[in-house]
């Protein structure tokens, strides 16, 4: 069983080389992306996530909303494993796939071959689970013979229907997206979104942030909102969609 639970969890990111500026005199300051303030040791800090309390449930389908800079992508980052809390603690049961930044691991240099290989490791996806889905990938992603060319010869859509193809072999209990994923031109954005809506259908557990509110009704169970690191509201579309984008 897939659950996700986040108990008293803030996030403080340092700021280096901040002593000199502006910054130096503030004492937790409320800024766009969280609190502004020093640690005992004069060090800057900017915290991005303050006692978030949160649990998600198998079969839920979450939306996080929120302005720019209100803890949105951060959080995503703590259910991903990539920041580890500064306060708090993190319970997760069940495989994690991130289609937060689609295009890391990409080197310019490789071949888009050599890439699919590059971009499948990182995602966790073994090497002969790969090679069985290599046509399928290279079909998929419509690149022909530039399959064998540098990345770098690539256009930004050959580029992002190539990490698009290999992003989406996951097969996650639990997915965790920042916004919708929006690749290639018109005809290649039809079948990208079938295989995407496929991967969601088969896990266990959603959470996306975005800021559509078409999308949040479409396909989310629940939403949870954020200002400035804090969680300000929980509940269904409706109610808090209604309250957020009136």
């Amino acid at each position: 069983m897939s659950f996700i639970k986040l108990t008293n969890v803030s996030i403080d990111m340092p700021i280096y080389n901040s002593q000199g500026r502006s910054l130096k005199k503030t004492v937790l300051g409320v800024a766009t992306g969280g609190k502004i303030g020093l640690t005992e040791k004069g060090h800057t800090i900017v915290r991005s996530l303050e006692n978030i309390n949160l649990t998600i449930k198998e079969n839920e389908r979450v939306g996080l909303i929120g302005h720019n800079g209100a803890g949105k992508s951060t959080l995503l980052r703590v259910l991903s494993k990539v920041y580890e809390p500064t306060q708090g603690s993190v319970d997760i049961e069940g495989k994690i796939g991130s289609l937060i930044s689609i295009s890391l691991g990409i080197d310019q240099e490789a071949t888009g071959l050599e890439n699919i290989f590059l971009r499948a490791a990182l995602l966790g996806i073994p090497r002969h689970q790969v090679q069985s889905h290599l046509q399928e990938i290279i079909d998929f992603s419509e690149l022909g013979h530039f399959i064998n060319m540098p990345v770098r010869t690539y256009s930004s859509g050959m580029h992002m229907r190539l990490a698009f193809a290999v992003s989406t072999m996951i097969e996650p209990e639990i997915l965790l997206m920042d916004e919708w994923l929006s690749v290639g031109d018109q005809s290649f954005q039809k079948k990208a979104e079938v295989r995407l809506n496929n991967v969601i259908a088969n896990s266990n557990i959603l959470v996306i942030a975005t800021h559509s509110r078409s999308l949040i009704e479409q396909c989310c169970t629940r939403v949870v909102w954020l200002e400035h690191g804090k969680i300000i509201d929980d509940g269904s579309p409706s109610d808090v969609c209604s309250r957020y984008f009136r």
